[in-house]
């Protein structure tokens, strides 16, 4: 993820991060090259024999790093919450286990780490068919989004723009359909059309949103034009914000698996950035997300 990488300063502190359940080779690589790379200060919390024993399997040396021991991998998740509410930890990362298990303490309304705004997953992805990089929002965390979580799905991927790209710049923001165009009958077109008027009118900060689009003309001037769709959004989007997890998942995944997108992502929304990658997310899709959490935390805290 060279645009990520590029964009780090030298005199950029690391994140002390909470790595939770790290216990095979996937999650520890990532945890370690993140750290090698200077982008982390890893607490490996979970079973500390298990993740000595996933070390060794990969061949890295973890004794710089503090091990916090924890039975399983439901405790670790809520030790690492405990850390990061404790002032010891700066952001989380997920390690080996699943998603629901990992975001049950950190969506708890006591002990959790909820803000005033809906939490949700950004990607940035270096399609080589694409011209530029693309912020893909949500493809990991929102099931159905309504109306006000769609909102706070795009400030949070405009406010990371904002981090990455510099905070003058200015996204181009496709809202994501099945049609361009606006049917009563199909909701996520009628979503569309009132995120961009809420833009318009300031509700959204930073962006430029407009919507509805059907994936081709969000991404290709040249599908655009041939609809008669007259957009400086259309063919030249920043960011596609899809209507659910099933689309906005099926899109990423097919770009990762079929064109080898470089990719990485972040969970924004909560106290601190959250690392959530797959469990069958390679090492350099960790540390590439680890970079832009990083980047995310000192572009507001330096």
């Amino acid at each position: 993820m060279k645009h990520i990488y590029d964009k780090i300063k030298p005199t950029m502190k690391p994140l002390v991060t909470a790595v939770v359940h790290p216990t095979d080779t996937n999650s520890i690589m990532g945890a370690f090259e993140s750290a090698a790379a200077g982008y982390i200060v890893p607490i490996l919390v979970g079973p500390e024999a298990k993740i000595r024993q996933a070390a060794t399997e990969a061949n890295i040396d973890i004794t710089p790093y503090e091990i916090v021991d924890v039975p399983h991998s439901h405790a670790a998740a809520e030790k690492a919450v405990e850390l990061v509410r404790a002032g010891k930890a700066e952001a989380l990362m997920k390690g080996k286990l699943s998603t629901e298990e990992f975001s049950v303490p950190i969506v708890s309304k006591e002990g959790g780490l909820r803000t005033g705004r809906r939490m949700s997953h950004v990607f940035i992805m270096q399609d080589p068919d694409y011209h530029k990089p693309l912020y893909i929002t949500d493809a990991a965390l929102n099931i159905a989004p309504d109306l006000a979580a769609k909102k706070d799905i795009i400030q949070n991927a405009v406010d990371l723009f904002a981090a990455i790209e510099g905070k003058k710049a200015k996204p181009k923001v496709a809202v994501i359909a099945a049609s361009e165009k606006v049917e009563e009958k199909m909701e996520s077109t009628l979503h569309a059309a009132a995120l961009s008027k809420m833009c318009d009118r300031g509700q959204i900060a930073g962006a430029e949103v407009d919507g509805p689009f059907a994936l081709d003309n969000a991404i290709s001037k040249k599908s655009a034009k041939l609809k008669g769709i007259f957009s400086n959004v259309a063919g030249d989007a920043d960011v596609l914000m899809f209507p659910d997890l099933v689309s906005g998942n099926s899109y990423f995944k097919s770009r990762s698996f079929m064109s080898h997108a470089p990719s990485g992502g972040v969970v924004l929304g909560a106290r601190v950035p959250i690392i959530l990658t797959s469990r069958s997310a390679d090492a350099e899709e960790r540390k590439a997300s680890a970079a832009l959490a990083m980047l995310y935390a000192r572009s507001l805290k330096p």
